[in-house]
């Protein structure tokens, strides 16, 4: 047998082989088509990796001070893989505000204002339902940090950010309209500007909590808070407690 004729023997073992190795890939994937989509999603699952590790060190240290070293070590990715779902450091920070940030807030401050009965006793819930932990109050609001940080420098940082906060207006001064509607809302009252006055004091003082780093601010800030829309009720629709 001469040289030939051996190098094209291994040549076909070796085709008949990747074959056979393809062959029983695809009867795999065929009887377990959830490891396919579990490979399929993989990227997506890198992607959402970087967004909560970039939304803890911005919240930590804010958007400039960032570090993406930091980040690509907390998500267990390669730049490569930071650069393949964003073109840099500020769209990673934009997907942020639109993926994480505005969520929370419509989750917080949107959808619970859906199909109430009683406006102001859903805000007054809504209120008293800030966390006061010290970790929380010490780092202060999210979406105000960065609004306090960025607005001034990034027009994409402050159209985004923008919207977030007129989503929450709308919704809180559409709701004190139903109230109104319903009798429950002083006819005197102008939504939109109570709905504006509502999130000063929320932010305000979350930002005066977190400049004392004490919890104890946070909790007077509620107090006053709602009593103020315990006295948007109209006369005689008022509530103990």
């Amino acid at each position: 047998m001469d040289l030939h004729s051996v190098e094209r023997g291994v040549r076909s073992l070796l085709t008949l082989w990747w074959l056979a190795y393809m062959l029983a890939g695809m009867l795999a994937a065929r009887k377990n088509p959830k490891r396919r989509a579990t490979r399929l999603r993989d990227p997506e699952r890198t992607r959402e990796r970087l967004l909560q590790a970039a939304s803890r060190e911005i919240y930590r240290s804010g958007f400039q001070s960032a570090s993406l070293d930091t980040i690509l070590a907390s998500a267990g990715v390669t730049k490569g893989a930071l650069y393949y779902h964003f073109k840099n450091k500020e769209a990673l920070g934009y997907a942020v505000v639109e993926e994480i940030i505005s969520p929370d807030v419509r989750g917080t401050w949107v959808r619970p204002l859906q199909n109430v009965k009683d406006p102001i006793d859903t805000l007054i819930g809504m209120v008293q339902g800030l966390s006061v932990r010290p970790e929380d109050v010490c780092g202060g609001c999210q979406l105000n940090n960065l609004a306090q940080e960025m607005s001034p420098l990034d027009a994409g940082f402050r159209k985004r950010l923008e919207t977030i906060f007129d989503a929450w207006r709308e919704a809180t001064a559409s709701v004190l309209r139903k109230g109104q509607i319903l009798g429950s809302v002083r006819r005197n009252v102008e939504p939109t500007d109570a709905a504006g006055l509502l999130i000063a004091m929320v932010e305000g003082y979350g930002s005066l909590a977190k400049n004392a780093q004490n919890p104890k601010v946070i909790k007077a800030g509620i107090k006053n808070i709602v009593g103020w829309l315990r006295s948007l009720r109209r006369p005689g629709n008022r509530k103990r407690g």
